[in-house]
């Protein structure tokens, strides 16, 4: 029987947001960011322990209460420079306590509007899988390829393109020896980590609520989004 674990790369510092601090930690209804992704993965019965991945010298993460989720909730300070850095240098704190074909959900802090029914879908259909598979929607706007002046070159068909979300789920043992791999290409994703190796990720439905928030206009969108659900 194996076991469902989650873990959220938060080691960023969210450069692109030009904020005054890193993007996990900007106030969204009271809250840090980081905190909904937080609490909708320790809320769902099926995870049995929430790993947050932060730098090494992380001194805000200690200014917040997280009780409310303990024990489910652990801490690592091991980030790296990159996301994938991130993820493998967790997957690699947590091995002696995690089973090499145990499920690893890995989720953005950024995106904190992950519903429970995307969630479950992702359980039930990626943990139906041999490899696992990633939360995703198709993609429905059109695409326009731009050639080196910034005018369209040409227009991408859509057919069979979807854009990634997160969490993303994948066996410990396979996703750790997937990011572990050498070489130069850095995968943006650990989707695509399996797919360098070979593996092809299941794509499971997700919705479009569950976007990653980039800019800080998005901050609106989400705490939009967020007070409805409370509603």
């Amino acid at each position: 029987m194996t076991t469902f674990y989650a873990l959220i790369p938060a080691a960023g510092s969210g450069s692109r947001m030009g904020a005054p601090r890193p993007k996990q930690y900007l106030e969204v209804d009271g809250h840090p960011l980081i905190y909904y992704a937080i609490a909708r993965l320790c809320g769902c019965k099926e995870i049995e322990r929430v790993y947050v991945v932060l730098a090494r010298d992380d001194e805000r993460w200690g200014s917040y209460d997280w009780e409310a989720f303990a024990p489910t909730l652990v801490p690592l300070f091991c980030g790296g420079a990159e996301r994938f850095e991130s993820v493998r240098n967790g997957l690699r704190a947590i091995q002696d306590d995690v089973a090499a074909d145990d499920w690893v959900l890995v989720h953005d802090a950024a995106r904190p509007c992950l519903s429970e029914e995307a969630l479950a879908r992702l359980i039930a259909e990626g943990g139906a899988d041999a490899v696992g598979g990633l939360l995703a929607v198709p993609v429905a706007d059109t695409l326009k390829r731009a050639d080196a002046s910034y005018h369209v070159d040409h227009t991408e068909s859509r057919a069979g393109l979807w854009q990634a979300q997160t969490p993303q789920m994948f066996r410990h043992g396979a996703l750790l020896e997937a990011l572990s791999q050498p070489g130069t290409h850095v995968p943006t994703d650990e989707a695509q980590a399996m797919e360098l190796m070979g593996m092809k990720p299941r794509l499971v439905l997700g919705d479009s609520r569950n976007f990653k928030v980039t800019y800080a206009q998005d901050l609106e969108m989400a705490e939009l989004l967020l007070k409805k659900e409370a509603r």
